[in-house]
């Protein structure tokens, strides 16, 4: 039993090298996209990224690059004498990621990088308040982010993955697929 066991860890050996594709789904946890007082979530943070090793091993690791996408969404409601309004926010996030992959550990996937692209924030007026200006506007702006990241991969093509930054959240957890 222990030889199969070692050979599986020796199978599956490192999570990412030259020619890997990685697909990450994550949800996320905490953020600063417009909490507080009368706000209330409503679209989670949802990310999706991709990632392909393009280097040899450089040093103790291997370099990718991918793509991003998140998003989340907000609602800010009150009442004011008899009327209810506020504002509904949608955040968008789409942007080129690129990380550096330690080679430390099998089936241990530890990476760090940054993500660059664009913020697209939306809102639209809600409610009965008669203001008799109906606001729907949109922003949009530079996104960056440092990352760090791990990836333990319990499959040679499965891991679970977290991820600290400021992407959508702070913290994002989820499952990652490499084929």
């Amino acid at each position: 039993m222990v030889v199969v066991f070692g050979v599986q860890l020796m199978a599956q050996g490192q999570p990412f090298e030259k020619g890997d594709k990685t697909i990450n789904l994550g949800i996320g946890i905490g953020s600063a996209l417009y909490s507080g007082k009368y706000y209330k979530m409503r679209i989670p943070p949802i990310s999706l990224s991709y990632e392909q090793g393009i280097t040899n091993k450089l040093g103790i690791g291997y370099i990718g690059v991918g793509g991003y996408f998140g998003i989340s969404g907000s609602k800010w409601e009150t009442e004011y004498l008899t009327y209810e309004y506020g504002w509904k926010y949608t955040y968008i996030v789409i942007g080129a990621r690129g990380a550096y992959h330690f080679d430390l550990v099998d089936n241990l996937d530890l990476y760090a990088g940054l993500i660059l692209g664009v913020n697209i924030v939306s809102s639209k007026e809600i409610g009965d308040f008669p203001t008799g200006v109906n606001v729907d506007e949109q922003s949009t702006g530079v996104a960056h982010s440092e990352f760090a990241g791990i990836r333990w991969f319990f499959k040679p093509n499965f891991a679970l993955m977290a991820e600290l930054g400021y992407g959508i959240s702070y913290l994002t957890v989820g499952a990652a697929y490499k084929f």
